[in-house]
């Protein structure tokens, strides 16, 4: 049977397959580009469904529970009028939900990992060659290795796919908008309560994190064009939330130029990553390296989960035979893939209005929402596009 595993990445799809494919008799190791692990930064991610089933499996949703985020409210500040007040939405979309900062669920699920697996940080892969009996893997600071299957987990850049599956322009699908997220001093002493501003093109949101000591900024903007941006130049990266948000600074709970001081600025487009097949012969891809559905707006980090949970989960069935669980993982992660697609857009044009009058009547219609039975908010939206499933759903353990 085979047994060694090489998984690109120390995130959240890393760890969670790293977990999973150890219990199944597995060996993986995990290389991750960062010096140590990401324990600091990004913005508040959703678990619920068959994702908190997967987390609940693993032994992880008491620490999940105690880490999540506790916000009570959202108030949205417009350019004239009273700000908007309502609780949060996301708190009405699953009767089962949790709501977390990645980073505290990616420092959750490294330490369940940690002690099955073998992680190498501060490396990268630079060569990957499926030989038929096993992959020969190339590092930037280790010695080459040998494995038997290798898993790109590394996110919507992924290497793992650029090496085996040529460049990301073939797959990503640019959704017109930009990401930023990025950590400041908490001035306004915020506590319990997200504070927002929406105008047209543009989204703002800040809360406290860290208990409190120190706030985050989340920014969706769309931006004029991006074609001519190095989006691996901070500077240029800077430049372009400046130029989105530096008029209407004076309105933000915040101040931009906090982005420039911030060593967790973060900055990406908002792009799904649609492929026809996630794997190749020995390789495959999961989470956002596969079918990233756009961060902050398609339930991504539910996806991982489960997509990591189900691609172990068919090669501890299928017996060695690689080949069959990678076809049966595509198979079963179709249709959740799919739904998130469709979350990605419309989540979107509802947090970045298009108009003066949207900007004027989003906050109204969010709070509209939240008064909405349950039944209503869950048939609107999925977080984690498994509808009404159960884990067993996803699970060839459960069909044997």
């Amino acid at each position: 049977m085979t047994r060694t595993v090489l998984i690109s990445g120390a995130g959240i799809a890393g760890s969670v397959a790293a977990y999973w494919l150890s219990r199944g008799g597995f060996v993986p190791t995990v290389v991750e580009k960062a010096p140590d692990l990401r324990r600091t930064g990004g913005h508040a991610v959703d678990l619920a469904g068959v994702a908190i089933e997967v987390i609940e499996r693993m032994g992880l949703l008491p620490a999940v529970q105690d880490a999540r985020v506790r916000r009570d409210g959202l108030v949205f500040h417009r350019r004239r009028g009273a700000p908007v007040r309502m609780p949060r939405l996301s708190a009405t979309i699953s009767d089962r939900h949790v709501e977390i900062q990645r980073d505290d669920l990616v420092s959750i699920l490294y330490d369940a990992a940690a002690p099955h697996a073998e992680y190498l940080f501060d490396d990268t892969v630079t060569a990957v060659g499926d030989e038929g009996g096993g992959v020969a893997v190339e590092f930037q600071n280790s010695a080459p290795r040998t494995f038997d299957l290798v898993i790109g987990a590394d996110g919507l850049h992924s290497r793992v796919r650029r090496l085996v599956f040529g460049p990301e322009e073939r797959f990503r699908h640019d959704l017109g908008a930009c990401l930023s997220v990025f950590s400041h001093a908490n001035t306004l002493a915020l506590d319990r309560e997200v504070l927002g501003y929406a105008d047209v093109d543009r989204t703002a949101f800040a809360y406290a994190v860290e208990d409190g000591r120190r706030a985050r900024a989340l920014l969706l903007f769309r931006p004029g064009t991006v074609a001519a941006v190095d989006l691996r130049d901070r500077r240029q990266r800077l430049n372009l939330v400046h130029d989105a948000f530096g008029d209407i600074e004076h309105l933000l709970p915040f101040a931009i130029d906090a982005a420039e001081e911030s060593d967790d600025f973060y900055f990406d487009t908002i792009s799904q990553l649609r492929m026809e097949t996630w794997s190749h012969g020995r390789i495959t891809l999961v989470g956002d390296a596969a079918y990233s559905p756009g961060p902050a707006v398609g339930g991504g980090t539910a996806l991982a989960v489960l997509g990591a949970y189900v691609l172990a989960d068919e090669l501890t069935g299928a017996g060695g035979d690689h080949r069959a669980a990678y076809e049966r993982t595509e198979t079963v992660m179709r249709q959740p893939v799919a739904q998130s697609r469709k979350v990605g857009p419309s989540a979107l044009a509802r947090l970045v209005p298009r108009s003066r009058l949207a900007a004027r009547t989003t906050p109204h219609l969010m709070k509209l929402l939240t008064r909405l039975p349950r039944s209503a908010t869950r048939a609107l939206f999925s977080l984690q596009g498994s509808g009404s499933h159960t884990l067993d759903d996803f699970s060839s353990a459960a069909a044997r």
